[in-house]
């Protein structure tokens, strides 16, 4: 039988022994996509830099336009025109305009700008058919950003929309945080490339690796092992050589041939065997030479809800993002029942009138991921939640 605990508590213990912070590197600002930001971007400038217009027509001072209508336009003196991307050389007096282009810089004096739709010119003036209020039509300096605004913060993870920003100050390389380096070994005789009778194919490799870099890692899959001793060992040492964190999947249960929890004590020091969850009770997670090893369930769908709620703690504690979460709260379309004594983590998806449902399934099966929106936790030792409560769902 297995000691376990719950799963907040291996957490915790993941925390307490994985203390090593991640190293940050300088990256391009165009390479930095999907990148942990390891500081804070606060501006050193205003952006825009200038007043701007947001229209083509005619830079003007607003109180010169008040009054004016179809019957009786206002009538301004054209003093020049405005190019683009050059700053006026005049400051705009009473009863005075200048031609502009959308994202033009306002002269001196000038408070507004008028659409050319509700102008006319001819003989040098400038008929304004509609008045304009002070700062129509315009963007102020600073209006967007301004000089010592922080605009992004440390674990913040690189959007387009972020890089849009960085680069409206004219920052082209970004401090962001190395992303840990993940090793996958899969164990069992009956794993194939090409399966046999009896025989399944690396499931788990692609899978959690695929879900190591989906959480901000580099992964690198060692291959499939079998259960020997001497080869699982010589896969672990050979993994400590190149990675952060080690996932050796399989060989966790209580087995007679189940041999990673020996191996890992073996090398290093073992920290728990077995939590109170649902899918994922065999896990094992222990340290060598200061550097992460956990054991995951064989089976793919528990593998998976391991990595996505105990390896991930860790990673977004190296990597210092901030605490996920839910998705979206929603009602439950039935009861879902529960009494197993452990933490329960369940598939759901939405139905058409909001409320979500739990995607039923059996050990060993994965396709449920993809059929799911996300997932719900059903706490321990309840009996269940009934229909028609609001529960938190997560992102798978």
């Amino acid at each position: 039988m297995l000691d376990v605990i719950s799963k907040d508590q291996a957490v915790a213990l993941v925390s307490e022994h994985c203390t090593a912070a991640a190293h940050t590197q300088a990256l391009p600002l165009q390479e930095s996509l999907s990148r942990v930001l390891a500081q804070d971007i606060v501006s050193d400038q205003d952006v825009p830099a200038f007043d701007r217009t947001v229209v083509d027509g005619f830079a003007v001072r607003a109180a010169d336009t008040f009054g004016a209508g179809e019957s009786m336009p206002a009538q301004l003196e054209i003093v020049g025109e405005i190019l683009m991307g050059e700053a006026p050389d005049r400051v705009l007096q009473r009863g005075q305009c200048m031609k502009i282009s959308t994202g033009g810089m306002l002269p001196q004096g000038a408070d507004a700008a008028v659409m050319v739709e509700h102008t006319d010119s001819e003989n040098g003036l400038c008929l304004v058919y509609k008045p304009v209020a002070p700062s129509e039509n315009i963007t102020k300096k600073a209006d967007d950003i301004a000089r010592g605004q922080t605009l992004l913060t440390k674990g913040t993870v690189l959007s387009a929309a972020h890089i849009g920003i960085l680069a409206a100050l004219g920052i082209d390389t970004v401090e962001v945080i190395q992303p840990p380096k993940v090793a996958i070994i899969s164990t069992g005789d009956e794993i194939s490339t090409t399966p046999k009778a009896g025989q399944i194919r690396d499931i788990n490799s692609s899978l959690l690796a695929a879900a190591a870099r989906e959480a901000g890692c580099e992964a690198y899959c060692f291959g499939a092992v079998k259960d020997d001793r001497e080869a699982i060992t010589a896969a672990v040492k050979a993994c400590l050589q190149q990675a952060d964190i080690v996932l050796i999947s399989g060989g966790s249960s209580a087995g007679a041939r189940d041999m990673t929890v020996e191996i890992i004590d073996t090398l290093g020091e073992v920290y728990f065997h077995g939590i109170a969850m649902k899918p994922g009770k065999p896990t094992i997670f222990g340290t060598v030479e200061n550097k992460a090893v956990f054991g995951l369930p064989g089976h793919p769908l528990a593998a998976y809800f391991v990595f996505r709620l105990i390896v991930c703690a860790m990673i977004e504690k190296m990597l210092g993002k901030p605490a996920e979460q839910p998705l979206f709260r929603a009602s439950l379309s039935t009861n879902i029942p529960s009494n197993h004594g452990r933490e329960e983590y369940l598939c759901v998806k939405r139905e058409a009138d909001g409320t979500i449902a739990p995607v039923y399934t059996k050990s060993g099966i994965i396709s449920v991921l993809s059929q799911a929106d996300g997932f719900v936790r059903i706490e321990r030792d309840s009996e269940g939640v009934a229909a028609h409560t609001q529960v938190e769902v997560w992102k798978l």
